[in-house]
């Protein structure tokens, strides 16, 4: 099971990673983060968790973070190609710009508007994950979990 946060922003203030995005986190195979984690000190707290973190960096992370890790990468997991980056651009055309930008990927995790969003497009996985921290827009915190498997993929939104 590969577990699937973006748009963290932490710290900030008294907020913390809600319980239950920490247990899912934790029981996970791989978790994928969509950047906007913000400072090192939480890319440091969310691989502590045990399972390892594959990521992007995001607008908001401080240098340390953004030297650390790529703008957007492909991660392979259970013969599935999941590609991965934090902005995505305007809604006009995304699916279409993010196919294009990740050829051969089944599915396309992207972050930034702390928005869920799960669906398909001719064949491949749309995924944000939302925000499990700032809700902003969204109608709640919330995370995905992924079964993959023998090349597909099956998304599931985690309210939190």
């Amino acid at each position: 099971m590969v577990a699937v946060i973006s748009d963290t922003h932490l710290p900030r203030g008294r907020r913390e990673l809600p319980d239950r995005c920490r247990e899912v986190c934790r029981s996970a195979d791989l978790i994928l983060h969509a950047g906007d984690f913000v400072s090192a000190a939480f890319l440091d707290e969310l691989r502590g968790l045990g399972p390892p973190v594959e990521a992007v960096h995001g607008n908001m992370d401080e240098p340390a973070v953004q030297s650390t890790l790529p703008e957007q990468t492909v991660v392979e997991v259970g013969g599935a190609r999941i590609g991965l980056v934090h902005d995505a651009g305007p809604a006009d055309g995304r699916a279409a710009r993010l196919s294009a930008r990740f050829a051969d990927c089944q599915a396309i995790v992207y972050g930034h508007t702390h928005v869920p969003e799960l669906f398909r497009d001719e064949g491949v996985w749309i995924l944000n994950p939302g925000s499990p921290t700032e809700r902003r827009r969204a109608p709640q915190h919330a995370m995905l979990v992924l079964e993959v498997g023998d090349g597909g993929i099956s998304p599931q939104l985690v309210e939190l």
